[in-house]
């Protein structure tokens, strides 16, 4: 068995090797690519008569077409089936489902929350259920791409899931009736005191421009006059959907973005066309090591061009634009970077090369990775200690190209606390709060008058939470906020969440600090300059 691993990594390897020279040899003379290609088709053959165990040849060409395009960037893909299917749902926002954000929890898949309108949430299906059955068969050890592909299926079919509430003492089956599950790029935005408007883009998918297009009507409606556009954590998307957000913002005939490959179809330039854009609210944009891709357009655009300021952390980076072609005869299809995008001031925002790695999502919508266009999620890269290029926006300020989008003001998100590190981590908070609603739901035996905080202090207790009295005292204001985040996401869904996590948020907290001074969209430039030499910034 071991000499098996052993001749079958070996046989991978040289397939790999042989796909990364064809992919190198595509400068080279075509008799050079011919050769090369009658070296792979004996390799091919070979294993075929010749290998230990019969293999899929398909197997073998799909291993060769990954390990060819694995040496270019991370952004280059092969996509099978599953991958490709999985990729046209994202761009597209929507997949036949349940409708729930999952996750995995304690070697369970567990609902982060259901999708407001779908199946899930017309059942009753709560944050916090572990999902333990899924059509009868144990979902233990499952990960969240094989709970996608069991909860997932054609609009009309059924699932039977088996659920184990928070502090239930019986389990409960669902029979559910898969739909159109439409994924939303804004899950929310609301209204704060002092008018300002909270904006959350989550991702950019096909209706990403419409949806910012709804949220604004219905801020403005609800009397906002300032804006909070929050780009964290969000991975990107599709271009054409960025330029629609951009240009809700800036004058008609402006240019948003262009781009350059090394093909004439691959350069283009993205004018706005927006007949009515909301030209005189301030406006802040959040942006962080998350952010990347159309989101780093949107951010970028906006700083060249004076009309928001940018506040957070560095943006990952990524100024790459990736374009699909589905492969003849097969459902499967290749992603190739095509182009660099550019902001109007001429700088690309693209980090140089180097081995960053990247991780997958967590949590997503039965699987589904949130995001279209890039199916991973980008961590922070090693620092690149080459000086930055430096470029001018619209009114004459320095701004800096290459290595993602550097904010205007920098403020680091606050660490989290080690006790309330320790509860998130194991989901005390929302565990609590589905035992707590289940306990005091109408009819329930749930105590009178009982105190959600005292209740919390004593589950705690009984999870075996280590802590000492006066380190629980301390970190009191972040635990009693974790505490009621999931309280209001029970109550309220996740935009109430939201509204009480941002509480304690120092990155939106400044930017509310700054618009609240600012009257015109210009001010926000100089009242962030007058703040910043005040204390010493």
């Amino acid at each position: 068995m071991t000499r098996r691993i052993v001749v079958w990594a070996g046989v991978l390897a040289a397939l790999f090797a042989v796909g990364w020279w064809v992919g190198r040899s595509s400068a080279t003379a075509p008799s050079d690519l011919y050769q090369n290609l009658d070296v792979f088709v004996e390799v091919l053959q070979k294993v075929q008569q010749n290998y230990v165990d019969a293999v899929e040849p398909q197997a073998l060409i799909d291993a060769a077409t990954r390990g060819m395009l694995r040496d270019l960037d991370p952004f280059s893909q092969f996509l099978d089936p599953r991958s490709w299917d999985n990729l046209k749902a994202a761009t597209q926002g929507s997949f036949g489902g349940i409708g729930i954000v999952v996750t995995v929890r304690d070697n369970f898949p567990t609902v982060i929350s259901p999708i407001e309108g779908g199946p899930a949430w017309t059942l009753g299906l709560r944050p916090g259920d572990m999902i333990v059955k899924i059509d009868g068969q144990s979902s233990a050890g499952l990960q969240v791409e094989e709970v996608a592909n069991r909860l997932r299926g054609p609009a009309g079919s059924r699932v039977t899931i088996t659920v184990r509430g928070e502090g239930e003492p019986e389990d409960r089956d669902y029979e559910i009736t898969r739909e159109i599950i439409v994924t939303r790029s804004v899950p929310y935005a609301f209204v704060l005191e002092g008018r300002t408007g909270y904006l959350r883009l989550a991702n950019f998918s096909e209706n990403s421009g419409s949806e910012v297009r709804a949220a604004m009507a219905r801020l403005e409606s609800q009397g906002a006059s300032r804006l909070v556009l929050d780009l964290r954590a969000n991975p990107g998307g599709l271009l054409d959907q960025a330029v629609d957000v951009v240009e809700q913002f800036v004058k008609p005939g402006t240019l948003v973005v262009f781009t350059r490959g090394r093909s004439k179809g691959q350069d283009n330039r993205y004018y706005s066309a927006e007949k009515h854009p909301q030209l005189s609210w301030p406006l802040v944009v959040l942006v962080n090591e998350g952010s990347a891709s159309a989101s780093e357009i949107v951010a970028g655009t906006l700083q060249d061009l004076d009309r928001a300021l940018v506040v957070g952390e560095n943006s990952f980076g990524k100024g790459s634009v990736q374009s699909v072609y589905p492969l003849r005869g097969r459902d499967a299809a290749l992603k190739l970077t095509t182009a660099l995008y550019y902001t109007p001031s001429g700088r690309s925002i693209h980090r140089a090369a180097n081995d960053r790695p990247l991780t997958r999502v967590s949590a997503s919508p039965e699987g589904l990775e949130d995001q279209a266009g890039d199916d991973e999620i980008p961590v922070p890269a090693r620092p690149d200690t080459t000086p930055p290029p430096m470029f001018r926006t619209a009114a004459g300020r320095m701004v800096q190209g290459g290595g993602g989008v550097r904010p205007d003001v920098v403020v680091a998100p606050d660490s989290m606390p080690p006790v309330v590190r320790r509860l998130e981590t194991r989901a005390l908070p929302l565990r609590f709060a589905n035992r707590w609603v289940n306990a005091h739901r109408a009819g329930s035996a749930g105590a009178a008058g009982e105190s959600p905080w005292n209740a919390f202090v004593d589950f705690l207790r009984s999870e075996n939470v280590d802590f000492r009295a006066e380190e629980f005292e301390r970190e009191r204001p972040a635990l009693d906020r974790a505490l009621r985040r999931e309280l209001a996401r029970r109550s309220g869904g996740d935009g109430a969440a939201a509204r009480v996590a941002l509480e304690g948020d120092p990155v939106f907290a400044r930017a509310v600090e700054i618009l609240s001074r600012s009257r015109s969209p210009r001010e926000v430039f100089t009242v962030a300059d007058a703040s910043a030499r005040a204390s010493g910034r």
